[in-house]
């Protein structure tokens, strides 16, 4: 028998699970609010019968992740963590510190499938989704172990979130709900490599979150040579996609660019770039690419960095230069795990 995991679900299915087992749904509020606190074992629900008690014990759980390693930053803070999973995978998560509150970077997959060049998460591939609790209980760890609320949210960790649709869907009810963690919308944002339908099928539901796209290149023939997800969707129907989530939601849009040393980081590259985004409400968001030992990409020098961010800004497109954090600490997308990999093999 398959046990139901208690973090995973939002207050609705929640509700419906607990009406199966013959009991009020008015239980599933409490059972919820237990488990958005971090409560761990169904016993120690001291508001339920034990009766009660019991038998959820026999049909469900509760998702328990682990601190496997951490590192704090002695140069700004940021804290990076390493999460043993309960069937021993690894995933990573950041907190970084900012004026406005605690930002936590969650992973949406063990590992990621997109196969991006430049990110050193895809280097092991996919190994699985993560389940909704799952993320959930990242929020959760990171808050008991600093002893303080997270106030915003970024799926940027490892994974692609579209490619993990459903539970990427529950996990945004979840955190939202206002008597669980209480995070809203408009203090998250989710990053895609570009997955067309999925952002055309997350533009009809009409969350209110921050939707960035991971553009990295101005035109189809660059972006193929970093990223697989090229070969399936063209940057104009990427673009096509990202004015209809305009349409539907009128929230404006982040798009990522690593800039990667005599690649995509020239002024002609910068031209190009503000055309194709001419008209849409948007911001460039440039990244000075990470080196990854087992990558060949370099990143571009600090000159043509500020020389490319010129050009759009003259040209009228919102743009800044991403602040780095935790430099000292593998603190970029999928470099820690793989460290700890290599270590434990």
């Amino acid at each position: 028998m398959t046990k139901v995991d208690l973090l995973s679900l939002p207050m609705e299915e929640l509700s419906l699970y607990i009406e199966t087992l013959g009991e009020k749904k008015f239980r599933a509020q409490q059972i919820f609010q237990w488990v958005q606190k971090g409560v761990k074992h169904i016993d120690d629900m001291s508001n339920l019968s034990k009766d009660f008690r019991e038998k959820l014990e026999e049909e469900s759980y509760i998702t328990n992740i682990k601190i496997a390693e951490s590192y704090t930053s002695k140069l700004d803070g940021t804290k990076k963590y390493l999460f043993l999973l309960e069937d021993n995978h690894i995933i990573e998560g950041v907190v970084m510190s900012y004026k406005h509150g605690l930002t936590a970077c969650l992973s949406s997959q063990v590992g990621c499938g997109m196969g991006c060049s430049f990110c050193a998460s895809t280097t092991r591939g996919l190994l699985r989704h993560l389940k909704a609790g799952e993320m959930i209980d990242q929020i959760l760890t990171m808050q008991a172990d600093l002893g303080e609320r997270i106030s915003n949210i970024v799926l940027m960790g490892s994974g692609e979130p579209l490619h993990n649709f459903k539970e990427v869907m529950a996990f945004l009810k979840i955190v939202n709900d206002p008597k669980g963690i209480n995070i809203g919308n408009r203090h998250i944002t989710l990053s895609t490599c570009g997955l067309v339908p999925e952002i055309k099928k997350l533009a009809d539901m009409q969350i209110p979150i921050n939707l960035a796209i991971s553009l990295h290149a101005p035109n189809d023939e660059i972006r193929r040579q970093t990223m697989p997800v090229a070969q399936r969707y063209s940057i104009k129907e990427l673009i096509d996609s990202c004015r209809y989530y305009l349409e539907r939601n009128n929230r404006r849009i982040t798009f990522e660019y690593a800039l990667i040393k005599d690649f995509n980081d020239k002024p002609a590259h910068a031209e190009e770039l503000a055309n194709l985004l001419k008209g849409l409400l948007c911001h460039v968001n440039l990244i000075p690419v990470n080196p990854i030992d087992e990558k060949r990409f370099q990143r571009s020098k600090q000159d043509f960095i500020k020389n490319f961010e010129k050009i759009l800004l003259k040209r009228g497109v919102e743009t800044t230069v991403r602040r780095e954090m935790g430099a000292d600490i593998d603190a970029a997308c999928g470099q820690l795990r793989n460290r700890y990999l290599k270590d434990n093999e």
